[in-house]
């Protein structure tokens, strides 16, 4: 599926893109499981998550073991 957005026709549900995905906390060495595949930094008191997500459902996933946590999110950026 492609959306047009202003003119531009770069933005798919089915492409891979690349996220970085910022949380307030510190992710426990537990959990990193969960995010295999990407890099994950803690940076003061947030965590940057940041690599290559699939595509759009992936990324829902990924949002809601983010929100199963209970870490609160600041910010999705598709890079």
């Amino acid at each position: 599926m492609l959306i047009e957005t202003g003119g531009h026709h770069d933005l798919t549900l089915t492409d891979p893109a690349y996220y970085q995905i910022r949380v307030q906390g510190k992710l426990a060495p537990r959990w990193m499981a969960w995010f295999e595949g990407l890099t994950v930094t803690a940076v003061a008191d947030e965590t940057i998550l940041s690599g290559t997500v699939a595509d759009q459902s992936a990324l829902h996933s990924l949002l809601a073991k983010i929100r199963d946590l209970g870490l609160p999110l600041i910010s999705v950026n598709r890079i």
